[in-house]
């Protein structure tokens, strides 16, 4: 098993109490598993994508636990994740575009980056790495300003998987991007994994239809809490959690005509998770809520590798 993620908490410091933003999340990856991390704003999909390799000063590990390849993450010690950062686990942070330093030439930067972390640059391998994510080797001699949005991009990408980690994180690294870029970007990291540079990688995203193209297993989450995982395909065509039903049933699809089948939102709002509600947190918005959704509903496999916290689930 390559990540295994047990009831993790994870919580926000502020004036007003803490937001609990991860409230008790499991899950698992095999190793060469792509997962898409999925859901509306707020749901704790950058939380948990940080919190396995960087926590900010305002979070606070509260409990719960993750391993990958069998060790234990330090995750509440920020010390002793250095050891693991870029080398076990990575990432590509949201907004990464303007990641680099902007005073260096790329391939400057990179080779005072790997020296940081105790490594000797290959410059052959980090030509081949860039020639594969389709740019020219003159980008290293240039200035991050002196590259448009996609090949920032495309650069932290090769960056961030320069020391072959077992598990990256991509944090919405195409939702500044236009759709022919995001194709580009979408079939580098799938050749990451494919060409062995990283084992396992979280695909976090809002973007449902562009995960179903790169993920083998999407999870959807909401208000802090895990709603549904599933294989890809199995997700997309057959959810069984309502608000997943909800979330695909919202997104146009292409050639069908809306006169015919009027797309719908999800009515309300998510839960506040400074005090976020008894049993269920769907329970507000959800069409088929009744009294026993006042209990919480366990993540139930409902079908092999297909979980589901719902009591209405079928």
């Amino acid at each position: 098993m390559s990540l295994r993620v047990s009831d993790l908490r994870v919580h926000y410091r502020t004036l007003r109490g803490d937001v609990k933003a991860l409230d008790g999340v499991s899950f698992a990856m095999d190793d060469g598993e792509i997962l898409g991390l999925a859901g509306e704003s707020g749901c704790g999909k950058t939380t948990l994508g940080k919190s396995l390799i960087r926590m900010d000063g305002r979070m606070r590990h509260i409990g719960g636990s993750v391993e990958l390849d069998g060790r234990e993450l330090p995750i509440g010690d920020d010390r002793a994740m250095n050891g693991f950062r870029f080398h076990e686990i990575s990432l590509i942070p949201q907004y990464s575009m303007s990641a680099m330093n902007p005073t260096r030439r790329i391939g400057k930067m990179i080779n005072e980056l790997l020296r940081s972390r105790g490594v000797t640059l290959d410059r052959e391998e980090l030509e081949r790495r860039i020639a594969q994510v389709g740019l020219p080797v003159e980008v290293l001699g240039r200035y991050p300003i002196e590259l448009s949005g996609g090949q920032k991009q495309r650069v932290v990408m090769v960056i961030s998987t320069l020391l072959d980690p077992a598990l990256l994180i991509a944090d919405e690294i195409t939702s500044a991007l236009d759709v022919s870029t995001q194709k580009a970007v979408a079939k580098a990291l799938l050749d990451f994994r494919d060409r062995g540079y990283v084992k396992s990688m979280i695909f976090i995203t809002h973007d449902l239809a562009l995960t179903a193209h790169i993920a083998d297993t999407i999870m959807v989450m909401y208000a802090g809490k895990l709603a549904e995982k599933a294989p890809t395909e199995e997700l997309i065509k057959a959810p069984k959690h309502p608000y997943t039903k909800l979330l695909i049933n919202s997104l146009p699809e292409i050639g069908v005509r809306f006169e015919e089948r009027k797309l719908e939102g999800i009515p309300g709002s998510p839960p506040s998770l400074l005090r976020p509600p008894q049993g269920c947190r769907f329970r507000d918005r959800c069409p088929l809520a009744s009294e026993q959704c006042v209990e919480e509903p366990p993540a139930t496999e409902v079908e092999p590798n297909h979980y589901v916290a719902c009591w209405k689930a079928a």
